[in-house]
């Protein structure tokens, strides 16, 4: 029996062991960028998933530590009927299929995120102490990967002593304003792959093992800047000042819209590096495909600041004319110092 085979065969012993009857065979529920993937069993009256962490490579703890904060604070995340911390396993209730991004569209969208902002509201008063904090050094490691995912990797461009010093005067303006924005729980990942539609408490959510204490604009941008789909400029500002007035009395308008801007600005600048080491270090290419809109993003944000105008000029000289979802050939090769 292979290792792969005999990992599904411990996992399917476990689902049975746990729900106390025979279990249909494992299928596929869904992978995450991580090494973690989702499985569903059926007990004959209804399904179940249980999710497979590979001790070696996942830790366990904290996705059942931050689940247990969400639900305690009314958030609709999966209730966990068992757990193996040593083999990897949780066995956790079904929220479906029904992620937020193939039903978001024109007519939905209202709703669906008016849903998940009263649900970011309520999130944002989770309890976090012993969280780790979205600090200076975590804030600058997470920019820098772009630098030498995106550009060294992926598009081949080695930057100059001065184009480094454009590069890192623009990460010193994103880490500031970062760390001048009121702190609470942040997910971290709170976007439309990770909301699922519920009949009750809607949305369900996941992947929110990764929380820290943080910005408080951070999963807001995450959602409404979302690197899987675009809405219009004035929709998402409009939804941006909506959840201001109703949630966050922290800052006027315009301090809020640029804290939005800016957190929304560092989170893809990290993900232009984390899409494409995913590729060159993880072998998973799928990312690439969203590289265009993410980038699309980090210009149209950036061109709104005079303190990014060198920055943004940097990466379209950068990409050029490059076809983003194209890997370079020569780089997919394991990093000697991967982040």
């Amino acid at each position: 029996m292979t290792s792969a085979a005999a990992r599904l065969d411990a996992l399917h012993r476990f689902a049975a062991e746990n729900l106390h009857v025979a279990v249909s065979a494992p299928t596929v529920a869904s992978a995450d960028a991580s090494f973690r993937s989702y499985w569903r069993v059926s007990d004959g009256a209804g399904t179940w998933i249980v999710m497979d962490a590979p001790p070696d490579k996942e830790n366990t703890a904290p996705w059942l530590d931050i689940g247990a904060r969400l639900h305690r604070a009314g958030l609709h995340t999966p209730a966990v009927l068992a757990a193996d911390l040593n083999e990897g396993f949780v066995l956790m209730e079904d929220l479906g299929t029904r992620t937020y991004l193939p039903e978001l569209n024109d007519a939905t969208a209202n709703a669906l995120y008016e849903d998940a902002c009263a649900a970011l509201a309520r999130m944002q008063s989770v309890d976090t102490a012993g969280l780790p904090v979205f600090d200076r050094a975590q804030i600058a490691m997470e920019l820098e990967l772009m630098p030498e995912w995106f550009l060294r990797r992926h598009l081949g461009f080695a930057p100059s002593c001065e184009q480094w010093d454009i590069i890192e005067a623009a990460f010193t303006f994103l880490v500031q304003s970062a760390l001048e924005q009121p702190r609470c729980f942040m997910h971290r990942d709170y976007h439309s792959r990770n909301l699922l539609i519920t009949a009750a408490n809607n949305p369900g959510v996941i992947d929110f093992q990764g929380a820290m204490l943080g910005p408080c604009t951070y999963d807001l941008a995450s959602l409404l800047r979302d690197c899987y789909i675009v809405w219009p400029h004035e929709r998402v500002a409009a939804w941006a000042e909506q959840y201001r007035q109703r949630f966050d009395a922290s800052a006027d308008a315009a301090t809020f819209r640029r804290w939005f801007d800016l957190i929304g600005l560092q989170r893809h600048i990290k993900v232009l590096g984390i899409f494409c080491r995913l590729w060159y270090r993880d072998g998973k290419s799928g990312y690439l495909l969203d590289l265009q809109r993410v980038l699309d993003y980090v210009l149209n944000v950036a061109q709104h600041y005079p303190e990014l105008a060198d920055f943004a000029a940097l990466l379209r000289q950068a990409v050029g004319t490059r076809d983003l979802r194209i890997p370079n050939p020569e780089s997919r090769i394991p990093a000697p110092c991967a982040p």
